[in-house]
């Protein structure tokens, strides 16, 4: 079972980015990429992470994208065809990126102290 829901979330996942690529034609919500989906294992439920190029619009695109998100789900559903049920979709932002680029700056900091006690 576990591998036909990844072979699921990832088929999610690509639709989702042609979606917004080709159908969704809303400046407001800019450049997004789908990073992650989690599907529960009774397919009825699916959590879609995304990420933002403009990280100051992120809470506007999340808000634009709950707006959307029928029309969303009903372009999905066009596009896969042989799932009985099209999951509820549920948008998240993605911020990993925002924990390792603080993880690189607390390890600059440390090597910049280093190299200080070395010298």
């Amino acid at each position: 079972m576990p591998k036909r829901i990844d072979k699921i979330s990832s088929l999610i996942k690509d639709e989702l980015s042609l979606i917004f690529l080709q159908k969704v034609k809303d400046q407001s919500i800019g450049f997004l990429t789908i990073t992650n989906v989690k599907v529960t294992p009774d397919l009825r439920n699916a959590r879609i992470y995304f990420s933002v190029y403009e990280k100051e619009k992120r809470e506007s695109t999340l808000a634009r994208i709950n707006e959307i998100k029928g029309t969303i789900r009903m372009y999905l559903a066009e596009r896969i065809n042989y799932l009985r049920h099209i999951p509820e979709i549920d948008f998240f932002i993605d911020d990993t990126l925002d924990y390792v680029e603080k993880i690189e700056r607390i390890f600059k900091e440390i090597h910049k102290d280093d190299n200080k006690a070395n010298d």
